[in-house]
């Protein structure tokens, strides 16, 4: 075996990344894709459960292989929202932080209007609230925020039920 060979199986085995992925340059990918909000806000809530979490953690939650999470560990690395050193786990950023703290915030206003001011069942209101989460604007997000504390505080869908 040469050098070079050497140095790719060490990349690919004992960290845990595949070799050829390391041709993202810092901060190249500005934008995350629904997939990247999952893993996320998956990362950022089971830290701080204070637990450890690895690729293949986040591989057996979402059911997917485990080489397609490393993929998507190494584009959010680039962004600089989690470090990623392979096998050693999972570490999140301050802008990661952050990120995933956005995504979870929209989550929760639409899992709000849905289930408390629409009355959508819980189980179908969070469903869509995780799909719709990662594609709506701010603009629309805060309107739906608004109208739904408008509701909540005046018992407008509660009084028209009563009647």
């Amino acid at each position: 075996m040469n050098i070079l060979s050497n140095i790719k199986n060490f990349i690919d085995f004992k960290l845990g990344l595949p070799y050829n992925k390391f041709k993202f340059s810092k901060g190249s990918l500005t934008m995350l894709t629904t997939g990247l909000e999952d893993y996320l806000e998956l990362i950022y809530k089971t830290i701080l459960d204070n637990k450890e979490i690895k690729a293949i953690d986040i591989a057996n939650e979402f059911n997917i292989s485990r080489p397609s999470v490393s993929e998507a560990l190494i584009r959010l690395a680039d962004m600089d929202l989690i470090v990623y050193e392979g096998r050693k786990g999972i570490k999140i950023t301050q802008k990661g932080i952050d990120e995933a703290k956005k995504i979870i915030n929209k989550h929760n206003v639409l899992l709000k209007f849905f289930n408390q001011v629409l009355e959508i069942d819980y189980s179908i209101a969070n469903k869509n609230a995780c799909k719709i989460e990662h594609v709506i604007d701010d603009f629309v997000l805060e309107k739906i925020k608004n109208f739904s504390e408008f509701c909540i505080e005046n018992n407008i869908y509660k009084e028209k039920n009563n009647d």
